[in-house]
């Protein structure tokens, strides 16, 4: 298909070599909208942030709609921070139903002389348009084929991987036919696929099996949120086994109390590297990537979050102390994103 970059890595910018990607971050949102629909008629606005409740906010108990991050100006002090830290990419994952924005996203990254690379499709099916309620997977397809091959919303910005691909815990069959066309579309143009699991701990693996029914390919789809879906060993090791790539993305969040799903004590930093280690030390290093999924306002520095930069700051400081070598280091923030997001 001449309209793909094979060999190459797809940013928002255009195509570049995969040796320029340098330190990434796997799973982020730089503008986006993540209040429900039903709710975004009274968000809460970013004025409204203060030292006072910014940890309350983050915390989750209060009950408080998420702020969204939709400032560019916002956007690209946060970005060139990130670089300060040592970054270099980010994957943008704001997808349908999370009002992308991929002309802003290409502001951002000639701003900031930052390769970012968009996803594409749909999030969860409270999130979709009524219109998808009613379309097949060949259409879904097409679109997201379309999506990598000629540009996303309206644009010519073209997308580098497929998703966050939305699911929930009982798994809805439109987004199971969202999940389908995006393996075609995955056979299609040889992009990866991200999947955004139901909460549920063995949901991962149900996402596994539909992809080998569909004919996908494991090697290249990523499970996002590990650290707030998966929470034993012998699940962790069972996944792995597949082939598939696990994602640790949720670095920061270092509070217990999970919202979505209370039931869950999210792990801190030194939970998820430990995590991480014990798959390592089983021959998965080539399978981890990580990242912070900021997807709402109080999370960033600006309004006294932790940024895009905490994984360079202070998590690779820890990995080092906890005994780390640069090479493990290397595979996890560059080598493993630069094959993941070479399009095949």
């Amino acid at each position: 298909m001449t309209d793909l970059s094979h060999g190459r890595i797809e940013t928002v910018l255009g195509p570049i070599a995969p040796e320029a990607l340098g330190p990434t971050l796997m799973h982020e949102h730089l503008l986006c909208n993540i209040v429900p629909p039903a709710k975004r008629g009274n968000p809460t606005p970013p004025e409204a942030v203060t030292l006072e409740n910014t940890f309350d906010l983050n915390y989750g108990r209060s009950g408080a709609p998420k702020v969204p991050i939709q400032d560019k100006d916002v956007a690209i002090r946060e970005v060139d921070w990130m670089k300060a830290a040592g970054g270099n990419a980010i994957v943008e994952l704001t997808i349908g139903g999370l009002e992308p924005d991929p002309e802003g996203l290409r502001d951002i990254a000639k701003a900031t002389g930052t390769h970012i690379v968009m996803g594409c499709g749909h999030y969860v099916h409270g999130y979709q348009d009524a219109a998808n309620y009613e379309r097949d997977i060949d259409s879904f397809a097409t679109e997201m084929v379309e999506q990598v091959t000629k540009g996303l919303w309206g644009t010519d910005v073209k997308a580098g991987l497929i998703g966050e691909i939305g699911c929930e815990s009982p798994w809805v069959d439109l987004e199971k036919r969202v999940m389908a066309g995006a393996i075609i579309a995955q056979r299609e143009t040889g992009a990866c696929v991200n999947v955004h699991p139901g909460r549920q701990e063995d949901h991962p693996m149900e996402v596994v099996e539909f992809f080998r029914e569909h004919d996908g390919d494991l090697t290249r789809l990523i499970i996002s949120h590990i650290d707030r879906t998966i929470h034993d060993d012998d699940r962790l090791k069972q996944l792995a086994d597949t082939g598939l790539i696990l994602e640790w993305d949720l670095f920061g969040q270092e509070n217990a109390y999970y919202a979505p799903n209370p039931t869950v004590q999210l792990p801190n930093d030194a939970k998820r590297l430990r995590d991480i280690r014990m798959l390592i030390d089983r021959g998965h290093l080539d399978q981890i990537v990580i990242s912070h999924d900021i997807c709402f306002a109080t999370r960033l520095q600006s309004y006294g979050g932790h940024g895009y930069g905490h994984i360079y700051r202070n998590v690779i400081p820890m990995m080092r102390e906890m005994g780390w070598t640069e090479a493990e280091i290397d595979a996890v923030m560059v080598g493993n994103p630069r094959r993941l997001l070479t399009i095949q």
